[in-house]
């Protein structure tokens, strides 16, 4: 009985975790596609990967959440910091970013949203987690995600070396 009551507790914590990491990952994506700023719209951005990183944890996933930190908020990070500053980007607020079409855009979000949650509640209405969610092998998480997937993930590395070498030929001085 005693076990059964932490148990409880146990996710009744995951829940509440779960809520304030998604409320700082919804705040922080949306300072990513309101910043005037590109450096605080990345850093924001490396907030909403910190998060998904956090959901992993609490998933107990953890080799997930280290390679979720190492690969995007550490290289691409990163990386896309390199490209804002080799390109000169300018520091600071932007006059000429605004879009007008964001009165059309908020609907239009405000509907997929509603058919993404529409279908996922759908599709998972009945679905259950096992109870018994024994650990998994850290050979076979790496298996499924690296075996598959290799091929494109070399062709992404290359393109952001293709990325890096571009942002270091326009920087350049001629």
């Amino acid at each position: 009985m005693f076990a059964a009551a932490a148990e409880q507790d146990i996710q009744v914590a995951q829940n509440i975790g779960f809520g304030i990491v998604a409320a700082i990952m919804i705040f922080a994506a949306l300072k990513v596609v309101t910043s005037k700023n590109v450096v605080h719209a990345a850093l924001s951005l490396v907030a909403v990967m910190s998060g998904a990183a956090a959901q992993y944890l609490l998933l107990s996933a953890e080799f997930v959440a280290v390679t979720q930190v190492l690969v995007y908020v550490g290289a691409v990070m990163v990386l896309f910091l390199f490209g804002v500053m080799l390109t000169r980007a300018k520091l600071g607020r932007e006059t000429d970013l605004n879009n007008r079409g964001y009165k059309m855009a908020v609907p239009v979000a405000l509907l997929m949203l509603g058919v993404m949650s529409w279908v996922l509640i759908d599709g998972f209405e009945d679905t259950r987690l096992p109870e018994d969610r024994g650990q998994v092998p850290l050979i076979a998480v790496s298996d499924s995600i690296f075996k598959p997937y290799l091929l494109p993930f070399w062709a992404l590395s290359f393109v952001l070396l293709a990325a890096v070498i571009g942002a270091i030929v326009l920087a350049r001085k001629d």
